[in-house]
């Protein structure tokens, strides 16, 4: 068998059964190329089976698993095995997800209510040759999101504030923030306080509100 139709492996991360099964089975095959899927179910044992596992083309990562929040769970993954090529394969649209996924390194986003025709351009973009350069430079790949004054400052942030902001907007409490981040709850106070600042909002509902 040569390259262009050995079987290609994907591991699909994500804390459902039914969803794993559904694509599984609507998957087999892409373009007569075979698929082979590896599943987690987590986050901490998607790292392990990335890792064991030496040959996985393509990572779908849902955002919302058992044992973490949000971009918190793709932040991590790539830290873990920053070659990954992966996409973000969730139910959530919210444009500043999409945004910072996209920033921090995701090669697609397909919403889960997408229609199937979008996941397998993902699929296809992520698994061919020369998938990864496509995947990255292909827009279509992300869901469209408009441009705003809002997302330009956000686009302006520094690392730690972006990380301080998805936490915020995931509904953490700033002690949660504090334990998550390893900082104290007073500089954690200071960091809210500035993001409000430099993105001219009220309060931190004000600021949730604008990206919900």
């Amino acid at each position: 068998m040569d390259a262009m139709t050995a079987t290609r492996k994907v591991l699909l991360v994500d804390d459902h059964e039914l969803v794993r099964i559904g694509v599984k089975t609507s998957y087999p095959e892409l373009m007569g190329i075979p698929i082979s899927w590896c599943e987690s179910e987590t986050l901490e044992d998607a790292v392990r089976v990335y890792g064991e596992e030496d040959d996985i083309d393509a990572v779908l990562l849902d955002l919302n698993l058992a044992d973490c929040r949000g971009l918190q769970g793709l932040r991590l993954f790539l830290q873990a095995h920053p070659e990954a090529r992966v996409a973000v394969f969730s139910g959530t649209q919210d444009e500043f997800v999409v945004r910072q996924a996209r920033a921090m390194g995701a090669l697609g986003y397909v919403c889960k209510g997408a229609l199937t025709s979008k996941l397998q351009e993902t699929l296809i973009a992520l698994l061919m040759p020369g998938g990864s350069g496509m995947a990255a430079a292909n827009a279509n790949l992300f869901p469209r999101t408009s441009s705003s004054i809002m997302y330009d400052r956000v686009a302006e942030l520094g690392p730690r504030h972006l990380e301080i902001l998805e936490l915020v907007l995931s509904g953490c409490t700033n002690q949660e923030i504090s334990s998550s981040t390893h900082l104290s709850l007073g500089t954690v106070k200071n960091y809210v306080s500035s993001l409000l600042l430099a993105l001219d909002v009220r309060s931190r509902s004000h600021l949730i509100s604008l990206f919900h």
